[in-house]
């Protein structure tokens, strides 16, 4: 019984957390960037980006904290399952974990440290400029690392919420 409930919960998690990441990649981030630039502002960039390091490190960090605690649970959850679904359940947490703590600590504090660096809004910076190049390449590794984590996330709701279907086929 309480397996049932923390697996519910787990999937919860993971499910809501997997909403956010794909909405926020597949609308939020590029709505915002789309409708500043239309407003012809001089540090359009800027100010999206600004807005987008926000949302994504609140998606990150969430993800991070999701992932070890379904990892955590799906340790005891997953111990009657098959050895080689236990692992792979185990390891996509763990990447999930991995590359969402990578995208948040690492990425994000590097281009933090870039943007300080820069002591000009990215508009301004111009695009052969070394710290520019270095910046759009930083942020390709956030983006890959986001959807690797996502990635990851799903594989682990589906080997999670495949015990479930298959004990509602039994049990009918």
């Amino acid at each position: 019984m309480i397996n049932k409930i923390l697996r519910v919960i787990c999937l919860l998690l993971l499910g809501v957390w997997l909403g956010a990441a794909i909405f926020f990649s597949a609308a939020v981030a590029p709505s915002v960037f789309a409708v500043l630039r239309s407003a012809g502002l001089p540090n359009a960039n800027t100010l999206a980006g600004s807005v987008v390091n926000r949302l994504l490190t609140i998606i990150n960090h969430g993800g991070f904290e999701i992932a070890l605690f379904v990892l955590v649970i799906s340790y005891f959850i997953l111990r009657t399952r098959k050895r080689l679904a236990r692992f792979a359940g185990m390891i996509s947490l763990a990447i999930m974990a991995i590359m969402t703590g990578l995208g948040h600590w690492v990425i994000g504090a590097r281009l933090a440290a870039l943007r300080a660096a820069m002591q000009l809004p990215i508009d301004q910076i111009a695009l052969p400029d070394p710290r520019r190049i270095e910046f759009d390449r930083l942020q390709q590794y956030s983006v890959a690392a986001l959807s690797v984590a996502m990635i990851a996330g799903l594989i682990g709701f589906v080997i999670l919420a495949s015990r479930d279907a298959s004990n509602s086929r039994n049990l009918g």
